[in-house]
């Protein structure tokens, strides 16, 4: 059971949520949902214990799995498998195992002695944690997130970003807590693992709060929904699915607009009626009343809401560049003796469209960051062609600097920008008045999108590198990332899981990873998008 009294968050002065209570039991699947930058990340943190209320509390009767938007694991040497296992203790206790293995080889007896005390130790431990079964079962769950023994067998920093959060996820699935706090799951899962995730999620029989875009794992797995309205700064509580959630906010919207129409009808006429009195001493008094009483009126209804604010975004008109403005010959890349791919040959033209597709772990992010300057090839060279302006947008943002502010952000993206053009470019994204001013690591997941995004904005670049654009984003801001990449005049290079921004950026080519195949594009292709 989670429980929340009389929370209030807040960021800075700006109020997030009011005074609100509520609870979360057993059986419970919410989705929380509301627009970008509305609260939820902050909510999710502060219901986790890892963020501070402004006011109230959270109480919590039970363990907690917690699934942040962007995991950042302590240990990168540290095996995938032992990561997952570390969510019920069983890496310590295999750890040891396998330490009391080599002393049982040992031909000192008294070392062999110590290994076979301390093997049936361990063991006994294993079996009150769950036994061989758990770590097969750890072992399911990593392979239905598309984490095969190859991956798993590997230190997390071999890993792209992708899979590390793959194995978070995988690692909290594991962990058997009563209530579950997700943020984005289905980020960086093909289709057949949030099929799977749909189903898990829908069988758990704790609590559950997941923030997700993804409109069908919700569809299928919620039964209450949270609505956090950022104009309102308050939680309406729907205890319904998902499909009957979106009934039920249209009668509502239905209903304040016939509820408000009816109360400024009767307004109108009771201001008409006091005005026409206002003018007789005799009847002042009466006029104050139907003035006051209009007034009530307006104050008893709610009045429609205000449409969510939609970021306007639009990609900038890309600086001249010679003809092939970036281009590559013979890229590989390895870690230690895992070969992520090998002979990539890439020649980019002025507006031309290129798609990265593989499979998880392919090395598209890799790619790309080595294309971006970011990370360097273990063969191969990048090529900067006449007049290239580059804008690279990172899926884990690591192009923000998160101990600086928004406003610094943006200004280090463009160093000549006016700062009053780049608080009107930010004002467009969203950020406004003392938004500006916060630490970009303070951001939730769409914030710090918007903000990358931003920043590209700016760039004047002629070639973008964009690793999974639309992820976090809700779906008017998808929107306004589709309709920029169709208009945008330069070249784009895409990854990506989503099939609308494939649609979208209309490619030319596609490059096949981890073999390097450059190909037409056509859309025989599309089938791996969901699948990359």
């Amino acid at each position: 059971m989670l429980i929340a009294s009389d929370l209030e968050l807040r960021v800075g002065a700006r109020l997030l949520l009011e005074p609100t209570s509520f609870r979360v039991g057993p059986g419970d699947r919410v989705g929380l949902v509301g627009r970008n930058g509305a609260g939820k990340t902050t909510m999710t943190k502060v219901l986790a214990g890892e963020g501070i209320p402004s006011g109230g509390k959270v109480t919590s009767s039970g363990s907690i799995g917690y699934l942040p938007q962007d995991p950042r694991t302590g240990d990168l040497e540290v095996l995938a498998r032992d990561r997952v296992l570390s969510a019920r203790g069983l890496d310590e206790v295999m750890r040891k195992m396998r330490a009391a293995e080599e002393k049982m080889t040992s031909e000192v007896p008294k070392i062999r002695d110590q290994g076979v005390r301390a093997y049936a130790r361990m063991e006994e431990r294993l079996h009150v944690l769950g036994g061989y079964a758990a770590e097969a079962e750890a072992a399911s769950i990593a392979s239905s997130l598309g984490l095969d023994q190859r991956v798993l067998s590997q230190p997390l920093q071999t890993l792209s970003g992708g899979q590390r959060r793959r194995v978070e996820l995988a690692r909290i699935l594991f962990s058997g807590a009563d209530t579950l706090l997700l943020d984005e799951p289905t980020n960086h899962l093909d289709g057949d693992s949030i099929i799977w995730l749909r189903d898990f999620l829908r069988s758990h029989q704790g609590g559950l709060i997941v923030i997700s875009h993804d409109v069908e794992l919700v569809e299928h797995v919620v039964n209450k929904v949270f609505y956090l309205d950022a104009n309102r700064s308050v939680i309406d509580i729907y205890n319904m699915g998902w499909r009957a959630y979106q009934t039920q906010r249209e009668a509502d919207e239905r209903r304040r607009r016939r509820e408000q129409a009816n109360a400024e009808k009767q307004a109108s006429a009771l201001q008409k009626q006091a005005d026409r009195f206002r003018s007789k001493a005799t009847k002042a008094r009466a006029a104050q009343q139907m003035i006051n009483r209009a007034e009530k009126i307006l104050d008893s209804v709610q009045g429609q809401r205000v449409a969510d604010k939609v970021a306007k975004l639009r990609f900038p008109d890309p600086a001249p560049s010679g003809r092939t403005p970036l281009s590559a010959e013979g890229l590989s890349k390895s870690y230690g003796s895992l070969e992520i791919f090998t002979g990539v040959d890439l020649a980019v033209d002025r507006g031309s469209r290129v798609v990265i597709l593989g499979l998880n772990g392919a090395g598209k992010t890799t790619l790309l960051r080595i294309l971006a300057g970011v990370e360097a090839p273990d063969t191969g060279r990048v090529v900067d062609g006449h007049g290239l302006r580059l804008g690279y947008y990172a899926q884990e943002h690591e192009t923000l600097d998160t101990e600086r502010t928004v406003l610094q952000n943006m200004m280090s993206a463009a160093p000549d920008l006016p700062e009053v053009e780049a608080r009107r470019t930010l004002g467009s994204f969203l950020f406004t008045g003392d938004d500006v001013d916060k630490p970009a690591g303070v951001l939730s997941g769409g914030e710090k999108t918007r903000l990358a995004l931003a920043a590209l904005v700016v760039s004047s670049a002629n070639v973008l590198l964009l690793d999974e654009p639309t992820n976090n984003l809700d779906p008017a801001s998808r929107e306004e990332i589709l309709n920029a990449l169709r208009n945008y005049k330069g070249a784009i290079i895409l990854v990506t899981h989503d099939e609308g921004a494939v649609e979208a950026l209309q490619p030319e080519r596609v490059i096949l990873l981890p073999d390097g195949v450059e190909d037409v594009w056509n859309t025989e292709f599309t089938d791996l998008i969901a699948l990359a």
